[in-house]
């Protein structure tokens, strides 16, 4: 069991990948009563071209297999595993993002138990027809709630103007229709592929003893049979700035409009190496702080020219495959709200919130949530799990900011603000 001391957070990481291929981490957190473990796979909503475990031509299954995959793994011969979580005193969940499906408990108790439990319930899937046409009902209502959420439809919105070849651009859920072509069989060959040790992590933070748990963990993985692991084959459309569709509307019954301007980045343009990539990636969010943070005088000025209010915000998505900004919001002014920010983007080499004052003090302030976020134990599982950049984790990142320069934020704007790569989406209320 490796260990790797981390004094700038005052962690300490332990870490063994086991033989049949699954990578366990291990974090110590003897101040705390509860215990947080998370089983992660590397597969998501995007990952739907693929080569089957154990066969050779790629194939095509049904948008939102990952995320009904993920409702079924629940489901056993023997009955609903929330509810022997719920007997061992754990709360249980699950999630499902365009690139991971997570699994987790947290309890304060029966620990070794519950990470048996979790272990065992992930790695023994149950599938029938019956259980699965039942499912496709639960799962409609599901997507039809996000239908009805005006600023899921704004993120979709947006995305299928930058991605509309990529699966990206489709729903993490997928529609109606397409998870009404989910069967059995094809969850049985998305589990078999995805859900091999090889391609998932476990990660068990809080009050544990980590030489007691890689012993249970490792004793767990002992007693059952994997196929052998071979890499697996994933297809995507090649990305281009051509088919990016710049402008796109959508009526929904909401009392505002809403304006959202994005960005796409060729993932050909990032670095490949893992610390830089990591260094980009902090530098693109300091970048976005300095020019459209609250604290800058940008988002001031378009907050007194009622351009904006409190609900602009922007985000940044860096993932297996896709890279993007996004920054918008409710306004009653949505047009000059995306022309604005745009004419702020594609300036930014001339703008003065831009220094070396302003960069000091958003690196303290990203230090300083950062620090505060090492409370929670489930931010530091979340966040390990989505974001390790090869040898590099959660507990690189304060050396990471501290590191970032001037030159590291105008090299990254050089590298992702072109008018070329913008687009348009906008809300409108229905009817008017």
């Amino acid at each position: 069991m490796m260990k790797k001391v981390y004094e700038k957070v005052n962690e300490t990481l332990y870490s063994e990948v086991l033989p049949n291929g699954l990578t366990v981490y291990l974090l110590p957190k003897p101040d705390f009563h509860k215990t947080y473990g998370l089983f992660t796979t590397d597969y998501g909503s995007i990952d739907n071209r693929f080569i089957p475990l154990g066969e050779k031509e790629f194939i095509t299954v049904p948008d939102g297999i990952a995320h009904f995959l993920e409702h079924k793994m629940f489901e056993k011969e023997t009955g609903d595993v929330f509810q022997d979580f719920g007997k061992q005193g754990a709360s249980a969940n699950a999630f499902t993002s365009f690139t991971k499906t997570s699994y987790l408990f947290s309890a304060t108790d029966n620990i070794d138990l519950n990470v048996a439990t979790l272990l065992d319930f992930v790695q023994a899937p149950y599938f029938t027809a019956e259980s699965v046409n039942k499912e496709k009902g639960i799962i409609g209502q599901e997507i039809q709630m996000y239908q009805d959420d005006p600023n899921w439809r704004q993120f979709f919105g947006i995305i299928n103007n930058l991605y509309p070849q990529h699966p990206l651009h489709i729903d993490i859920a997928g529609t109606v229709e397409s998870i009404a072509e989910i069967t059995a069989e094809d969850l049985y060959t998305c589990y078999n592929t995805f859900y091999h040790p090889s391609n998932m992590k476990l990660f068990v933070v809080g009050n544990i003893e980590p030489e007691s748990m890689m012993t249970l963990i490792k004793e767990n993985q002992a007693s059952k049979d994997f196929l052998l692991p071979q890499p697996i084959q994933r297809a995507f459309p090649a990305e281009t700035l051509t088919d990016i569709k710049k402008v796109d509307s959508l009526e929904m019954p909401v009392a505002r409009a809403k304006g959202v301007l994005g960005i796409k980045v060729l993932t050909n343009q990032l670095p490949t190496d893992n610390t830089e990539l990591l260094r980009f990636k902090t530098a693109a969010s300091l970048l976005w702080q300095l020019l459209l943070g609250t604290t800058s005088k940008n988002y001031l000025r378009l907050y007194d020219e009622g351009i904006i209010d409190d609900t602009f915000g922007y985000e940044f998505n860096l993932d297996r495959t896709f890279c993007f900004a996004d920054f918008g919001g409710d306004s009653d002014k949505p047009a000059e709200l995306t022309k604005a920010v745009k004419e702020i983007l594609l300036n930014y080499g001339e703008d003065t919130e831009i220094n070396e004052t302003n960069l000091t003090l958003l690196k303290k302030r990203m230090l300083g949530k950062f620090f505060q976020s090492l409370n929670s134990l489930e931010y530091i599982a979340n966040q390990f799990n989505q974001n390790l950049f090869g040898e590099l984790t959660l507990f690189d990142l304060p050396e990471i900011i501290q590191s970032i320069t001037l030159a590291d934020i105008y090299s990254c704007g050089d590298q992702m603000i072109d008018e070329a790569a913008m687009s348009e989406f906008f809300m409108y209320p229905k009817g008017e």
